[in-house]
């Protein structure tokens, strides 16, 4: 296949999209990337809406989308605009139809813009599966296009633009009966909708391709850019968007992780982070992660053009081949080094810092569940047995001058490894870059069944030149593993998590990359808590972004929605109330939903979910089959719990307590 679906692999360009108008505020072309948010008010509320409207603005909200989930709230978004323009704000309103035709016909002569799901507009998901015939398929397309045409014609009349929105959770039975619940299915079913809009010379339309797992959202928007091209459809502007992200960090990273990567292909004219939080604190992730690109290609340095194809499947995750070396490359996870070496000292508390606790009353160290698996110590080596379960890299030359220590592993440099003979018997780690990557080099590496590299780059377009580096590696025949390093100036927290899950998860979402080294350029007067709560935030940072990945599942992962006005519950309290409860259960994955459009469906490969039904009532999941319907909201945590007990899921969280030896 002739992969055109990003305009550079090797230097920063923007795809240039269609200009799509939505009010007065253009979208795609080269128009700033948009920053939208959507509100979680009931939407029957014109004040609450309008003053949460107002808040989002603020924050720096471009697009403001609200739901309608039947005609009387689409008949209230006219209340809410009026009442907008009246306090002199002008922001573009969106409505977000799901299920209503009508409600979206309505809509579209009120607003500047409306969402519509071909998952669920006209379509139906039951979770059935059907056997189509080629002709029962095309009757039912047939069906669902007549259905869905009044919609464009009132959208081409009154000027108003539409989003195509793809989710990757509520893909129809006809299209999971054909496609199966896969990146094709989900472009195949916003291209349906989007060949009758260019039927109908209608051109005003953005595309989505929403989805909770990472490795299937940027799958889904990749394909859908190859797709478009390939039939000769314009080129649409994006949605870029993670559903259900969740909360706080977890939902930053993944965020990034998905929509970073995105931006870093030249993807994307429109961004949406879906945090279980306040509406407004989803606009500043979104601007930090779009501001990284507004002098990209004037700071990227250049990187050597592909002499070929990419030696990667951007469409389908394969993880790089690789030969064992220890616990890295194979069929092992990918690893996390944790970088002590600016400690001017290590004690034995300092290695909280890494996930492994000591407690001096029993004299054992306790490993969590984000316990690193390497310990970088530059210079100066730890002065005592490191716990069971953590392994210690040094810089050749301390490794050298401590007398080849075998539970040491030593660290070269490009030079050091050209000229030097004596090496660790089982592993060895060398730092390289894409410029030290020379013929002579790839040579030693192919030869030699002892090293894992670590990359690194210092130039501002990172990951691409880090994948770059990666293709050197695979066109020559090299298999060693290979750790991704990267280190971040003074930036803050925020910062750092979002760029981080951006080079980092990027590559890991492609299959490249055996490990994660993240570190930081600090100023050097901070004190030694500082650093250790620094190096701890970036341990934590390693195996968060491992998680958003899909690559590595060292703890409970909330698929949570970022409420919206069909909520039925205090989505954020009671998401608090269920982490509290299940955050020990390592690898397990809950759902949990405001209303029934946003789940079963919504909450994907989630193992088990939470969704709410009606007021105080919700229904529990196991996988995407109810199991338990209409339980008390005061009881139903406990209910999911006793659900997991049946299944042998369930772990006390004092058995976990107990701590390792030394």
């Amino acid at each position: 296949m002739n992969k055109t679906y990003c305009p550079s692999l090797t230097k920063y360009q923007r795809r240039v999209a269609r200009v799509v108008n939505i009010g007065d505020l253009p979208l795609g072309g080269d128009y700033p990337i948009r920053v939208q948010s959507m509100t979680t008010v009931d939407t029957m509320d014109t004040l609450g809406s309008v003053e949460q409207t107002l808040r989002m603005v603020a924050a720096g909200c471009e697009y403001v989308r609200i739901t309608a989930p039947s005609v009387k709230e689409a008949q209230n978004l006219l209340e809410i605009k009026k009442e907008l323009r009246k306090r002199g704000c002008h922001v573009p309103l969106i409505a977000d139809i799901h299920f209503t035709p009508n409600a979206a016909e309505l809509a579209a002569r009120i607003v500047e813009k409306v969402r519509v799901n071909p998952g669920n507009y006209a379509d139906k998901k039951k979770f059935e599966e059907i056997e189509y015939t080629d002709a029962t398929y095309a009757a039912e397309v047939e069906r669902i296009r007549e259905r869905f045409r009044p919609l464009v014609k009132i959208c081409k009349q009154y000027g108003t633009a539409m989003r195509i929105g793809t989710n990757h959770g509520s893909l129809s039975d006809r299209i999971l009966s054909r496609y199966g619940d896969t990146p094709l299915g989900m472009v195949e079913s916003a291209l349906e909708f989007l060949r009758l809009c260019e039927e109908e010379s209608y051109y005003n339309v953005v595309l989505s391709m929403k989805a909770s797992n990472t490795q299937v959202m940027v799958q889904a928007y990749r394909l859908l850019v190859q797709k478009l091209g390939e039939e000769g459809l314009q080129p649409y502007p994006l949605h870029l968007g993670v559903t259900e992200a969740g909360e706080a960090e977890d939902g930053r990273i993944k965020s990034a992780v998905g929509i970073g990567t995105l931006l870093e292909d030249g993807l994307g004219d429109t961004v949406r982070v879906s945090l279980t939080e306040a509406p407004e604190a989803e606009a500043p992730v979104a601007k930090m992660l779009i501001d990284r690109y507004t002098n990209r290609a004037a700071a990227a340095q250049s990187i050597a053009p592909l002499p070929g194809e990419a030696p990667i499947n951007p469409f389908q995750y394969f993880r790089r081949v690789t030969r064992e070396v220890a616990n890295l490359g194979g069929q092992n996870v990918p690893r996390v080094i944790t970088d002590l070496s600016r400690l001017p000292s290590l004690e034995y508390a300092d290695l909280r810092a890494a996930g492994h606790l000591y407690s001096s009353f029993l004299d054992k160290f306790q490993m969590s569940d984000l316990g690193a698996d390497y310990v970088y110590t530059g210079q100066r080596p730890a002065p005592f047995m490191l716990p069971n379960g953590l392994k210690e890299v040094v810089d050749y030359t301390a490794w050298r001058d401590a007398g080849h220590r075998e539970d040491h592993f030593p660290l070269f440099t490009p030079a050091e490894y050209a000229v030097t003979a004596v090496r660790h018997p089982v592993l060895n780690f060398v730092f390289q870059t894409l410029a030290s990557l020379t013929a002579p080099v790839l040579d030693q590496l192919r030869a030699d069944r002892t090293a894992v590299v670590i990359l690194r780059t210092d130039n501002a377009h990172a990951m691409p030149e880090i994948r770059r580096a990666f293709f050197e590696l695979m066109n020559a025949g090299v298999s060693c593993p290979v750790v991704i390093k990267r280190q971040f100036p003074a930036l803050s927290p925020e910062e750092t998590q979002l760029y981080a899950a951006t080079d980092g998860g990027g590559l890991l979402l492609d299959g490249l990359g055996d490990g994660l080294l993240l570190g930081t350029e600090l100023l050097p007067e901070r004190s030694k808590d500082q650093w250790l709560t620094t190096f701890d935030g970036l341990n934590q940072l390693s195996f968060g972004i491992l998680q958003a990945a899909r690559t590595r599942m060292s703890k409970t992962e909330y698929i949570s929605c970022p409420s919206c006005g069909r909520t039925l519950f205090d989505l954020q309290e009671t998401t608090a109330m269920i982490r509290k409860r299940t955050d020990h259960l390592k690898g397990v994955k809950i759902g949990i939903m405001g209303c029934i459009v946003n789940g079963p469906g919504e909450m994907a490969d989630a193992d088990y979910g939470y969704v709410g039904v009606g007021k105080g009532k919700i229904s529990l999941y196991r996988g995407q089959e109810v199991i338990k319907k209409s339980v008390p909201e005061e009881a139903a945590v406990d209910e999911l719990i006793e659900l997991m007990r049946e299944d042998g899921r369930w772990v006390e969280k004092e058995l976990l307590e107990e701590p390792a030896g030394v």
